[in-house]
């Protein structure tokens, strides 16, 4: 995150959104270093985070400012990289989003917050469901009005493309690299295609009891995950065994088990 920050936000002139953005706004009009602004800005955060989320998500917070703060600091200090890209502020967006949305959410995955919005943002998350990715492009957006003071209109707009990119990051990295699709299958085969899909990809299958609301007919529902790759293949295994099968597929945001984050020795899959 702070990488992202220093390299493509203070280098190209882009704003971002809650606290940081806010320090942003104090770098470009007053000239006061993010790495001081950020743990000032974060102290009544401190507070909130104890009494609210108790102690546990405190330490992460401590953690997470100060760790941030620091490296903001470094990468300000020694110049590891040169990344020219004030003639190209597309690719100064993308890559700041991507950089922030992958460190944010690789912080909020593991049950930690950087301060500020981020507090605000699994408050929401914790209490209302609303996804942290939503509610900080909310926070972000309204602290991005406040840059025009130091954005013209065309940084401004570049700005918003960063901090979507990065609330899609954050949701991605949040709900599981593990992602793939869902089957419900309803056919008077489903046994048959149960074994297909044993014999044939190497993935099982559960059979779940089901009642037509219309006939009454008692049904069997067979239940099959696999990895987005592999849908298509599913899709064809179906048709060769019962073309008139009827096939709900759906999304999965992450997976663990079998086949997935281990396989069949029970050992962790790389």
């Amino acid at each position: 995150m702070s990488f992202g920050l220093v390299y493509f936000n203070m280098e190209n002139n882009l704003a971002d959104g809650g606290f940081t953005g806010i320090t942003l706004i104090l770098f470009f009009v007053f000239t006061i270093d993010p790495a001081i602004s950020n743990i000032v800005l974060n102290i009544p955060m401190f507070f909130i985070g104890y009494r609210v989320l108790g102690r546990p998500l405190f330490i992460y917070t401590l953690i997470g400012t100060f760790g941030l703060s620091f490296f903001l600091w470094l990468f300000q200090t020694y110049r590891i990289v040169d990344v020219p890209l004030q003639d190209d502020l597309t690719l100064a967006a993308l890559f700041a989003g991507v950089f922030i949305g992958a460190g944010l959410g690789m912080v909020f995955r593991y049950g930690g917050t950087t301060g500020g919005a981020d507090i605000i943002a699994k408050l929401m998350f914790n209490y209302s469901g609303v996804s942290i990715g939503r509610t900080l492009f909310i926070i972000d957006a309204l602290v991005i009005t406040s840059s025009l003071v130091y954005l013209n209109y065309r940084e401004a707009m570049y700005t918003l493309v960063a901090v979507f990119v990065a609330s899609r990051v954050v949701d991605f990295i949040q709900q599981g690299a593990y992602s793939g699709k869902a089957a419900f299958i309803i056919s008077e085969n489903s046994e048959a295609i149960a074994d297909a899909i044993l014999l044939e990809m190497d993935r099982g299958a559960t059979l779940l009891s089901g009642r037509g609301s219309f006939t009454g007919t008692n049904k069997e529902i067979l239940y099959c995950v696999v990895s987005r790759h592999e849908i298509t293949r599913l899709k064809n295994l179906i048709d060769k065994v019962d073309p008139l099968a009827f096939v709900s597929i759906t999304n999965v945001q992450d997976i663990a088990g079998e086949g997935f984050t281990f396989d069949d020795e029970q050992k962790p899959l790389q």
